[in-house]
C-alpha cells in the first residue's frame, strides 16, 4: 500500500515538473507586444465588448417591447 503510494506521490511530482517546464518554454516564447500592437489589441477588445453590449441592449429592447 505504501508503494502505491510513493509511486502517485513521485507520479504527481513528476507532472508538476512537466507543467512547470510548458510554463516556462510558454514564458520564454512570447514576446512583449509593441506599442501598435497593444493599441489594436485594445480597439479589437473594445469592439467586441461594445458588440456583445449592443446585442444584449438589443435583445433586451425586443423583450420588452413584445413582452410587455
Amino acid at each position: 500500500m505504501e508503494e502505491i503510494q510513493q509511486q502517485e506521490g513521485i507520479g504527481i511530482i513528476y507532472k508538476i515538473q512537466r507543467l512547470l517546464l510548458e510554463y516556462k518554454r510558454v514564458i520564454t516564447v512570447t514576446k512583449k507586444p509593441t506599442k501598435e500592437e497593444f493599441i489594436t489589441i485594445v480597439k479589437v477588445s473594445a469592439l467586441g465588448i461594445l458588440a456583445i453590449g449592443l446585442l444584449g441592449f438589443i435583445i433586451q429592447m425586443i423583450e420588452v417591447l413584445v413582452f410587455k
